[in-house]
């Protein structure tokens, strides 16, 4: 993976797909080592985060993150769910943010070398393309290790570079302090 201190850098981050991907593969992100990672290695421009929220809920898993996101040099992109009846009189929630992600990501071309989507969504192959049409490097953070893989073949294979995640639990996921873990 090629990064340049003076490179002008975004990292462009699919909430739900992360999730997803981290869950899957029970890899526990430290979002602060993980924007510090980019930050190290290239001018980082701006780390998004896009994910729906469900507004009516008592509470929510999310708020405690997005808060805590919101507070640590991330922007965070949000919009609350929709409640709806399928088919078969079953109640669902969605929350795409893909439109959101996609306009940001067009926006930021002009400003960035270097773009770092962290989503496996083959619907953002055309996105990629597009992008790296204004000259703007790709990479995109995802696993080919769960069961399904969870990045598309079509926006790996557009991509510049691919990041599997499960290879990156040294530079961004989570360590146990020795409190945490019953150590003096």
């Amino acid at each position: 993976m090629l990064f340049y201190p003076d490179e002008k850098l975004a990292i462009f981050i699919d909430g739900s797909n992360l999730f997803a991907t981290a869950k899957s593969l029970n890899f526990d992100i430290d979002y602060s080592r993980l924007r510090r990672y980019f930050a190290d290695r290239s001018r980082l421009l701006r780390a998004n985060y896009y994910t729906a929220l469900i507004e009516d809920a008592e509470y929510s898993p999310l708020r405690p993150l997005v808060d805590w996101l919101d507070y640590n040099g991330y922007t965070m992109i949000t919009k609350p769910t929709k409640e709806f009846t399928d088919d078969r009189g079953e109640k669902k929630i969605k929350g795409n943010m893909d439109m959101e992600l996609a306009i940001d990501m067009m926006g930021m071309a002009e400003h960035a070398d270097h773009i770092v989507l962290f989503s496996g969504d083959g619907d953002f192959r055309r996105l990629v393309e597009s992008v790296q049409r204004k000259g703007v490097r790709v990479t995109v953070v995802s696993s080919t290790k769960t069961h399904p893989s969870m990045v598309a073949d079509e926006l790996r294979r557009q991509a510049d570079s691919f990041i599997e995640i499960s290879n990156m639990h040294e530079e961004f996921g989570r360590v146990e302090s020795s409190d945490a873990i019953g150590h003096p």
